[in-house]
């Protein structure tokens, strides 16, 4: 196992139990403990961890983004509950953008007993999701790719999103905020999902609960600008007010039809 992949497999164990070991995690993948004491050595300098004794424990309130095959085995039930709604809102034929986010691969996932869709996406792990399906038109954006988020980025992934008009634009966000919006940690995403919001018909966020009364670094949009909002449990009824003044369809597990504010 390369290394980069042993601290991806502890940084989903600190997701999970907030605390590691070192000698547990020792034992675990067949190492001495001085390598993981290096391992946890450098996730404390990249700002993921701080070390204790005898092993470490999660940074709190984390605004790094970490690594994507980590975020990807984050809130897999979460995600799976959204992604079966989002599948029940795309028609056979549409014409959909996807990003980058883990959210939008299980998304992709859900869609592929769907035909004749045609997605727009610049994550490579979405392209790899669909290379089995036939019968798609599936268009990368291309562009820069960026190291650790399996997505291309830059003004020509821009270029390509802002120059097709779709039906539906399906996305994610870092935080999701009443008076900032929907918000990303990078610049580089948040130029990503404005392109996206304004060439489509409809504009689906897929958002989880956890990212509810967050902020980020940068605004990617107003939630003006949202037409649907899925997630995975019911928001306070504070929330279910603000989506209903701004005439935002809400949707979560159960919800048959938009809720109505109180």
């Amino acid at each position: 196992m390369l290394a980069a992949e042993r601290r991806n497999l502890i940084l989903e164990k600190l997701q999970e139990e907030r605390r590691v070991v070192v000698s547990e995690l020792s034992s675990q993948f067949g190492v001495s403990e001085e390598t993981i004491r290096r391992d946890l050595d450098k996730l404390d300098k990249e700002g993921y961890a701080v070390k204790s004794y005898g092993g470490a424990v999660i940074r709190e309130g984390l605004s790094l983004d970490l690594p994507f095959n980590v975020r990807k085995n984050t809130n897999v039930g979460s995600k799976q509950k959204m992604a079966e709604i989002v599948a029940s809102l795309v028609r056979e034929g549409d014409h959909i953008f996807l990003d980058a986010s883990t959210t939008d691969v299980f998304i992709a996932r859900a869609l592929k007993e769907k035909e004749h869709l045609t997605v727009v996406t610049n994550s490579v792990e979405i392209l790899l999701e669909l290379s089995d399906v036939s019968g798609w038109n599936i268009i990368c954006t291309g562009g820069v790719l960026k190291e650790g988020y399996l997505a291309f980025l830059g003004s020509k992934a821009e270029e390509v999103f802002r120059s097709h008009c779709v039906d539906k634009s399906i996305f994610s966000c870092k935080a999701l905020d009443t008076t900032w919006g929907i918000m990303e940690s990078q610049e580089a995403f948040a130029y990503i999902k404005k392109a996206m919001m304004s060439s489509a018909k409809m504009n689906i966020l897929a958002v989880d609960s956890s990212k509810f009364d967050q902020t980020a670094f940068m605004v990617s949009g107003e939630l003006e600008d949202v037409d649907i909002v899925v997630t995975e449990v019911r928001p306070s009824d504070y929330w279910v007010r603000h989506f209903n003044e701004l005439g935002i369809e809400l949707r979560y597990p159960g919800s048959d039809f938009p809720e109505e504010g109180e």
